[in-house]
């Protein structure tokens, strides 16, 4: 994989190098962003970003800036933003990387300025890789690939783009608005969740706490077994055995599922038909827009769960 990432590259870095006169992380007056991989130097107001990660552009967009190239997460291949984010993409079509790999040589020839890869779950040679095309910038050393939360996400992305103030501004509105919906909904404080999906390798998945998909239920209220996060081992997912399927049985049992098949596959398990949660009627499936919106966690697609999907969420959670 990085002979092919490899291969061309040096023609593109050359060029864009030509074309900008520095290397990136001497640009003058940049701002100082830090992460895992140490510190990257960004130019004053970037002009060609490059959302690198999975779900990388609602961060982006939320400030204004329309990405000039985003990486293919799921949904329809030649869109690349969600309802969501519609508005503030207006009619922008930029580039759709594709979802497997990190083709540096298609990011060299975006000729980016800057390449935001909070969501990307990046390594540190495909970070060197990217940092000789233009500054790049990671998640913070303290989170787990895929498991940096929505507001930590927002202040790295705004401090990156120049817009600090605007950064707290977009986080204290939805921080606001959760805690207006976790005061309206008393039936869910303290009870636990478990996040699962489809089978996977013959296995039922779970998200634990460190992932960002469960700290939509954390900010309301809700915890995530001890015993599945012991499970997860530090990772921000995890998976039991159909043996041990009863670790799944929380107060209320969430799947995530993206297609219908996905879902007939789950309603037609006799093991998970058998849990107390799904007979007591605790249980309850997140698809369509939901699903894409938690898959995201931004700060553009949280408030559409908190306003449709958090209705389910507490009925069920008063069922216990």
């Amino acid at each position: 994989m990085l002979r092919r990432l490899l291969t061309g590259l040096v023609a593109s870095v050359l060029l864009a190098g030509c074309a900008s006169g520095a290397a990136p992380q001497e640009a003058p007056g940049g701002v100082r962003v830090a992460h895992k991989f140490g510190e990257t130097v960004v130019p004053e107001h970037p002009q060609r970003v490059v959302a690198l990660g999975y779900t990388e552009q609602d961060a982006i967009l939320a400030f204004g800036v329309v990405p000039v190239a985003v990486r293919y997460a799921f949904g329809p291949e030649d869109d690349a933003f969600f309802p969501w984010a519609d508005a503030a993409a207006g009619d922008a079509r930029p580039v759709i990387l594709p979802r497997e790999g990190v083709d540096a040589e298609k990011v060299a020839a975006l000729q980016p300025d800057l390449i935001m890869a909070v969501t990307a779950g990046l390594d540190r040679q495909q970070y060197d890789l990217l940092s000789r095309i233009a500054p790049t910038v990671v998640q913070p050393a303290e989170f787990v690939d895929f498991g940096t939360p929505w507001q930590v996400q927002t202040r790295v992305t705004g401090q990156a783009l120049g817009q600090p103030e605007r950064a707290e501004e977009l986080v204290g509105e939805v921080e606001a608005r959760f805690a207006q919906v976790r005061a309206a909904h008393p039936e869910l404080e303290g009870r636990t969740i478990a996040l699962s999906g489809p089978t996977y390798e013959g296995n039922y998945p779970f998200n634990s706490t460190a992932d960002t998909r469960t700290r939509f239920f954390g900010a309301l209220g809700m915890v995530v077994p001890p015993e599945l996060d012991a499970a997860a081992g530090g990772s921000f997912y995890g998976t039991v055995s159909r043996e041990n399927a009863s670790m799944l049985d929380a107060d209320v049992l969430v799947w995530q599922v993206g297609s219908a098949q996905e879902r007939a596959g789950i309603e037609s398990d006799p093991v998970l038909a058998a849990l107390p949660a799904v007979r007591e009627g605790r249980a309850l499936f997140m698809d369509g827009t939901d699903y894409g919106a938690l898959q995201f966690s931004s700060v553009l697609s949280l408030p559409h769960l908190l306003d449709e999907f958090v209705p389910r969420l507490a009925a069920a959670g008063g069922r216990v």
